[in-house]
């Protein structure tokens, strides 16, 4: 299967057939709203839970690590489950494991217990990484392969729309008004302290609940829904296929710019809140700061939009190598400026996210026709990034400060801006003779 971007239509539609799948993918694409939302409410557990913890940089980017680090442990069992039952039912099983993550943050909250919220975190992770294994590919591969990367980022503009909102209301729900002062809660005796934390760790319970209920009424839709078979892009568990991922190098590269994106990504909302309450930065509180990085995710959403447009006409290494330069140097911006013109320029990095996963993904899967849910595996589990490179810059700020760690995310710009010139080009480009 090969991802080119040619100016043809975005409709969804089976090759050689001219069957329309417009109405899957329209069912499909509430399962990205879904992840997106609760993959960003991190952004808002990451200053709630360092506070109610007093937790450092470092440790309150466990929250991070515990989430995404999941991606590695269930990514390649997810991809031989799409083997094993297909693509709907391991979405459906992703939905209802995602379901029980969210319940269980009601006795971690209840506790209070750092680590049962890092738990209840896992389980939500490893329901959305089969869920990301089986929806990602199934949007590449249900239509055109001319259209794939246009496809796969109008439905992840609507994984932004979930990123974008969530921020705003986890802000409302779960952040407190005016939380007290980490000396004030230090001060506190063991009793109060102990009062304290349950009461604002209560926040997150009734947000959580709310979506463990959506989440199974969600699964049970899609279970209902009768969703077409690509049997193209799947093979069954003991079929022997003359091929093997590893003989393709753009999945290789394709893997590890995933993993720096997901990281450069994460690390820069994860902080956000914390970045933007900084004296010389923002100084605001950190409800008003997390109304902020709705910002950043809605540039995102935007820019997914924007972009499903213009790959219809433009190269998608091209545009992903511009969306690579432009990130890197906005972010070099901002560590390098102050007050809010170092604000507002970490801000529109969302915008220039917004093509590249979507557009990594597409060129990393290209060629695997039935070993594209194995390669989907490998991809997703890259995203182990997002756990690894946030602690590595909690402990860089620790060290240096918060403003002067950004330098990290900037190095994993870099790295996609190879994979975007170079990386990327399929076995058929690579070995092409002169």
């Amino acid at each position: 299967m090969a991802i080119a971007t040619p100016g043809t239509s975005t409709t969804a539609t089976a090759p050689g057939t001219g069957q329309s799948y417009g109405a899957p993918l329209a069912t499909v694409t509430t399962l990205f709203f879904m992840w997106g939302f609760l993959t960003c409410l991190n952004d808002i557990l990451v200053p709630h839970l360092k506070s109610i913890f007093d937790l450092n940089y470092l440790q309150s980017q466990l929250i991070q690590f515990a989430f995404f680090g999941a991606y590695f442990i269930f990514s390649l069992p997810s991809a031989k489950l799409v083997d094993w039952i297909g693509y709907q039912k391991s979405m459906v099983a992703g939905l209802l494991t995602m379901g029980v993550g969210a319940f269980l943050f009601v006795p971690a909250a209840s506790v209070p217990s750092y680590p049962l919220f890092l738990g209840a975190l896992i389980v939500l992770a490893a329901g959305i990484t089969c869920l990301q294994v089986a929806a990602n590919p199934y949007v590449t591969v249900l239509g055109k392969p001319e259209t794939a990367s246009s496809r796969l980022n109008l439905t992840q503009a609507f994984n932004s729309l979930g990123t974008t909102l969530a921020p705003y209301f986890g802000g409302a729900l779960i952040l407190s008004a005016a939380p007290k002062a980490i000396e004030e809660i230090r001060a506190m005796a063991p009793d109060a302290l102990q009062a304290y934390r349950l009461h604002e760790a209560a926040s997150v319970k009734t947000p959580y609940v709310g979506l463990g209920i959506a989440l199974v009424v969600l699964a049970v839709a899609i279970a209902s829904f009768k969703l077409p078979t690509i049997a193209h892009a799947q093979h069954k568990v003991g079929e022997k296929i003359n091929d093997s991922i590893w003989k393709h190098p753009s999945l290789i590269f394709g893997a590890i710019a995933i993993f720096v994106y997901v990281g450069g990504e994460v690390s820069i909302g994860s902080f956000l809140v914390n970045y933007f309450t900084q004296p010389e930065i923002g100084g605001l509180t950190a409800k008003v700061a997390a109304s902020f990085v709705t910002f950043y995710w809605g540039g995102a959403m935007v820019g997914r939009f924007i972009g499903s447009a213009l790959l219809q006409k433009v190269s998608t290494r091209g545009l992903l190598g511009i969306c690579a330069v432009c990130a890197a140097t906005l972010v070099a911006i901002s560590m390098l400026t102050s007050g809010h013109f170092a604000m507002y320029s970490i801000i529109l990095v969302g915008f220039f996210n917004s093509i590249m996963f979507p557009s990594i993904f597409t060129l990393g899967v290209a060629e695997l026709g039935p070993l594209t849910g194995d390669g989907s595996g490998i991809m997703i589990m890259a995203i182990v990034g997002g756990a690894i490179i946030p602690v590595a810059q909690g402990a860089i700020a620790d060290r240096i400060g918060i403003h002067h760690a950004f330098f990290l995310p900037v190095v994993c710009y870099l790295y996609i801006l190879y994979f975007a010139l170079s990386g990327s080009k399929p076995n058929s480009q690579r070995y092409a003779k002169a």
